[in-house]
């Protein structure tokens, strides 16, 4: 034995404190009920139990990875995203809460046909597909690392019949027509990469950068998206908060209609949308 539980998680986030991490208490918590295979909510019922020393062993090293900057997700390999759990590493980017606003969006529209581009883990399309059971669709990314994710997360929520999954640079490998486009692409430029969370580091670069000005996977998304979409489909992409204008003006240079910005919860613009006349 080691301890009580309660002396376990002094110890986590003590070192979750000593590394920096914010709220070392409740992700103390997370770890710890992980590693113990049961609900965070119970820690506190349990808090008096005897813990053995092979299950602080390994709690102790997921926190010295949380510590290093390592993001949660990663430790415990999943996220929840849209009322789901997704399977997520090191070789997708972890779903952020935002992203829901594009799948919100998407929600609000008639479609039974969607393609996403750069589909990564696949939660934007399954989750769109978990909530209509007559669509099908297509979910391309240039990693075939990053669809081996997105296919076991298919399989887990029961959705590998309704989609597929292709290696493509944007459009290159996509055939037919949609009725409905989306994406979350690389969109932070390469001279923002230093600055961020170092979370991030540990993350696929080629979904976080265009190791450009932020904007080039939008030209090519926009320059070949009327060509897979079917009258009167819609393209919504996922934005960085300052690109709102500049990826609408994009949309409009190329003959969309019904071009508009659209806010995430917090009120920053988070995805644009436009209809493709055809």
């Amino acid at each position: 034995m080691s301890g009580s539980v309660q002396d376990g998680l002094r110890r986590l986030t003590r070192d979750l404190a000593q590394g920096g991490v914010d709220d070392p208490a409740r992700e103390a918590r997370l770890i710890l009920a992980h590693v113990l295979d049961v609900a965070p909510g119970r820690m506190t019922m349990l808090a008096p139990e005897p813990l053995l020393a092979g299950d602080l062993a390994a709690a102790a090293g997921l926190a010295q990875r949380r510590a290093a900057g390592e993001p949660m997700a990663h430790l415990l390999g999943y996220r929840e995203f849209y009322g789901r759990r997704f399977a997520v590493d090191a070789r997708v980017l972890d779903p952020r809460p935002e992203t829901e606003t594009l799948v919100e969006r998407a929600l609000g529209v008639a479609f039974s046909r969607v393609l996403d581009l750069g589909t990564g883990s696949g939660c934007i399309l399954l989750s769109l597909l978990a909530e209509r059971p007559d669509a099908t669709g297509v979910g391309a990314d240039l990693s075939e690392d990053a669809l081996e994710v997105a296919r076991r997360n298919a399989a887990q929520l029961n959705l590998s019949a309704r989609c597929e999954f292709l290696v493509s640079d944007w459009f290159a490998a996509v055939r037919g027509a949609f009725d409905l486009i989306v994406s979350n692409p690389p969109y932070i430029a390469a001279q923002e990469m230093s600055g961020l969370a170092r979370e991030l580091r540990h993350e696929p670069r080629m979904a976080l950068t265009d190791e450009g000005d932020g904007l080039s996977a939008y030209r090519a998304i926009v320059a070949g998206a009327g060509a897979c979409l079917v009258e009167g489909g819609r393209l919504m992409v996922e934005i960085g908060w300052r690109q709102g204008s500049d990826v609408a003006d994009l949309m409009r240079s190329q003959g969309f209609a019904e071009v508009c910005v659209r806010p995430d919860l917090d009120g920053r613009d988070r995805v644009v949308e436009a209809v493709w006349p055809g």
